[in-house]
C-alpha cells in the first residue's frame, strides 16, 4: 500500500463552498484501539456547512477536514482491536471530530458498526447522523408516545426525513413543512405536507388538528422561526429545538439569539415544554452502548426497508464544493452523500 495515497477534503479558510479544497498526503495508520476504514461515502450535513462558514467557540480551525458520518470497509486495525476484522463492512460517527470528508480515515473501533447484507455504503451512511438524532429526540429528548401529533420541520430534508418516517414507525401523525417541489417527498412518507412558502404553517397547523400539536421538531432554528413553533403546541406539548439551517444561513448572531429564545420558552409557565435535553451532544458520547445499540437497530431497519433513507445526492468527494452548494440551495430531498470512486477533479498538493 505504500504506493498509494490518501485523498482528502480540506476547509482552507471560513468562507464560501470555494474554500474547501481536495489535498493529498500519506494514508494514515491506525493507533492503539482503532481501526482504519476505506471510505466508500461520508455525508454532507448543515452542521458541516456552520464549521465552514462560521467561526466559533470550540470550532475548528482551518485547515481542518469535515465530515461527520462515514461508510466503508476496514483495511487495517491497530494493536489492542477485537470485534472487528479487516474486510468487514462498517458504518460510524466521528462524534465531533471531523474528518469524514477522506479516503482514509481512522478512529476508535468502538465507533464503527456493521453494515447488514443489503445495505449499500451510500444508503448506510445517511442513516447514521441522520437517524441517531431523530431517534434520540424522539423518543428520549420528546418522549412522543404512539397517536400524538408532531410538525416536523424542514421534513423533505436529511434529518426532516428521518424524523418522519421513524415518526410513523411509533405511531405518530405527523405534519412536515416544505418547500412547494418537495411536497410530494413529504406525502409519499407518511407525513401531511405543509408548503412554508405559501402557507402560514401556524393557522394550516391550527385549521389541521383544532388544538395544536403535541411536539414541534424544528431543524431550522432562528428566534421567529421557535416563537412560531411554539404557538402551534397544545398545552402539555414540547418544542423540540434541534436544527442548524436558519443559523447556517443568517450567520453567528443568531445563535445566542435563538438559544435566549429557546431558554426564554422554556420559562413560560403555560403548560408547554421546551426540553433541551438529551442531546446529540452529549448523550451519545456518555452512553456508548445506547449508541452502538441503536445505530445497529437502525441499520437493521434500513437493510429490512422498514425505513428508507432519502439520498438528495451522489457526489465524488472531489467535488465537494458541489455538494455544498447544492445543500445550500436547499431544492433537494434527502441526504446529500459524498463518494470516493475515481473522478477527474483537481488535486492540491
Amino acid at each position: 500500500m505504500s504506493d498509494q495515497r490518501n485523498h482528502r477534503v480540506v476547509v482552507t479558510s471560513r468562507g464560501g463552498p470555494d474554500v474547501l479544497q481536495l489535498i493529498e498526503e500519506p494514508i494514515p495508520e491506525p493507533g492503539p484501539g482503532d481501526v482504519r476504514v476505506k471510505v466508500d461515502a461520508a455525508g454532507v450535513s448543515g452542521f458541516d456547512v456552520l464549521l465552514r462558514s462560521i467561526s466559533l467557540p470550540g470550532n475548528p480551525k482551518p485547515p481542518f477536514t469535515p465530515g461527520e458520518d462515514i461508510a466503508g470497509v476496514i483495511d487495517a486495525l491497530g494493536p489492542g482491536v477485537d470485534g472487528h476484522t479487516v474486510g468487514e463492512p462498517v458504518a460510524g460517527w466521528t462524534f465531533g471530530d471531523q474528518g469524514g470528508y477522506a479516503e482514509y480515515v481512522c478512529g476508535p473501533a468502538w465507533r464503527f458498526v456493521g453494515i447488514p447484507e443489503g445495505l449499500t455504503p451510500i444508503e448506510a451512511v445517511a442513516v447514521v447522523i441522520n437517524y441517531l438524532t431523530a431517534h434520540l429526540y424522539l423518543h428520549h429528548t420528546a418522549e412522543v408516545q404512539s397517536g400524538e401529533r408532531v410538525l416536523v420541520h424542514g421534513a423533505a430534508g436529511g434529518l426532516g426525513t428521518a424524523l418522519v418516517q421513524l415518526g410513523n414507525l411509533a405511531g405518530l401523525d405527523v405534519y412536515g413543512t416544505a418547500s412547494t417541489h418537495n411536497q410530494g417527498v413529504v406525502a409519499y412518507l407518511g407525513a401531511t405536507p405543509i408548503d412554508y412558502r405559501t402557507e402560514d404553517f401556524v393557522a394550516r397547523i391550527r385549521a389541521l388538528t383544532g388544538d395544536g400539536v403535541d411536539a414541534v421538531f424544528d431543524t431550522v432554528s432562528g428566534v421567529r422561526q421557535l416563537w412560531r413553533s411554539y404557538r402551534c403546541i397544545r398545552r402539555g406539548g414540547r418544542l423540540i429545538p434541534i436544527g442548524s439551517v436558519g443559523i447556517s444561513n443568517g450567520g453567528r448572531k443568531l445563535i445566542p439569539f435563538g438559544l435566549l429564545t429557546a431558554v426564554t420558552l422554556k420559562l413560560v409557565p403555560d403548560g408547554r415544554g421546551v426540553p433541551l435535553s438529551p442531546n446529540m451532544m452529549t448523550f451519545p458520547a456518555a452512553h456508548h452502548d445506547w449508541y452502538r445499540q441503536t445505530l445497529a437497530e437502525l441499520l437493521g431497519l434500513a437493510a429490512a426497508g422498514d425505513i428508507r433513507p432519502m439520498i438528495g445526492g451522489s457526489i465524488p468527494l472531489c467535488e465537494a464544493a458541489s455538494a455544498h452548494q447544492l445543500l445550500a440551495d436547499g431544492r433537494h430531498a434527502g441526504k446529500i452523500v459524498l463518494t470516493t470512486q475515481p473522478s477527474g477533479g483537481s488535486v492540491a498538493a
